[in-house]
């Protein structure tokens, strides 16, 4: 199983310590991560992962792979900037997205805009003509976060294989 954990390059504390329990708790239950690969949200959920023997994938901006944090097993180089949101996303079976700012919102928009459920640890919220948009589901700890997006990745999965099934 592959999550993805989105957010800000730079980050507090605070944000730091939420994201690196959000990596560890992904790697005691077996998730790989893939991120942008860089600092920031990125950085802490990988040395999270890391600290617990987790698997961990960035998709850098850049033509670098050195520009990949000390924490990314898997540096994956693409030169397309931010256009790299997409293949984070698309990479995953869910995401948790952990603060964030515009960067964050774009690959919380690709996710819901493909079906790929999005986890929110005081992140975005959205409205739709006055409304608010429950698309982003809410989770108030990072132990909340992963069983959600765990638990959500699976159903995502089993309804994918029953589909092909019923075809």
């Amino acid at each position: 199983m592959i999550i993805a954990v989105i957010g800000d390059s730079a980050c507090s504390r605070q944000e730091a310590r939420l994201a690196e329990s959000v990596g560890e708790l992904l790697a005691q239950r077996g998730a790989t991560i893939v991120c942008g690969g860089l600092g920031g949200v990125m950085e802490a959920a990988c040395r999270g992962a890391k600290s617990k023997g987790g698997l961990t994938v960035g998709i850098l901006p850049g033509q670098d792979s050195s520009t990949a944090n000390p924490w990314v097993d898997i540096p994956v180089v693409t030169g397309i900037s931010e256009a790299r949101n997409v293949a984070v996303v698309k990479s995953a079976q869910a995401v948790i997205a952990v603060c964030g700012s515009y960067g964050t919102l774009s690959e919380i928009a690709y996710a819901l805009k493909s079906g790929i459920p999005v986890v929110g640890l005081n992140t975005w919220s959205l409205s739709r003509n006055g409304r608010e948009d429950d698309s982003i589901v809410r989770a108030q700890s990072a132990a909340e976060a992963v069983d959600k997006a765990i638990s959500l990745a699976k159903r995502r999965k089993n309804h994918g294989i029953a589909s092909l099934r019923s075809q």
